[in-house]
């Protein structure tokens, strides 16, 4: 291992939405937002790493009542397949970073999958997608369940 711990930044768009049960009785477009990063990479061996990361996103569907922001941190356990190519699934928890007198819960569970890949040492291009597993809205406020899914494609840079 050449080294043990990498820094880096994230940039990334995304592409989200809401599954409503029982389903919504409206239009629900996606959103197109945008994600800013820190992250920390633990090397465990030549093919395992740790990836932490600190990120803001932009999620929620297009109606505007519908929008959420969250500060995210999601753990991803990664494999790495080729020597560009890598593999990644964690969990991850968020926290609404907006109003608070509002119909969304304040905190939020998800699973993620992603793949990144390589283009120098430093530079890398990944693609994630974000799977809710807890219900955003308040359940003291609405009897309709919510749960965010993302897609994001995302640029970076390890420093």
């Amino acid at each position: 291992m050449s080294q043990d711990i990498l820094y880096g930044v994230r940039g990334a768009l995304n592409v989200s939405n809401l599954d409503f049960d029982p389903d919504a009785n409206f239009e629900n477009e996606h959103r197109n937002g945008f994600a800013f990063a820190g992250f920390a990479d633990f090397n465990l061996s030549d093919n395992l790493s740790l990836l932490t990361e600190l990120q803001w996103s932009a999620e929620g569907a297009k109606e505007r009542n519908l929008r959420a922001d969250y500060l995210k941190l999601p753990i991803l356990l990664r494999f790495s397949i080729s020597d560009n190519f890598l593999l990644g699934v964690g969990p991850q928890i968020a926290l609404k970073t907006w109003e608070y007198e509002d119909s969304f819960s304040t905190f939020v569970f998800s699973g993620v999958a992603g793949v990144e890949y390589m283009i120098t040492d430093e530079l890398f291009l990944d693609a994630r997608y974000y799977y809710g597993i807890t219900n955003i809205l308040d359940e003291d406020l609405t009897d309709v369940e919510a749960k965010n899914h993302v897609i994001q494609f995302g640029f970076g840079i390890k420093l």
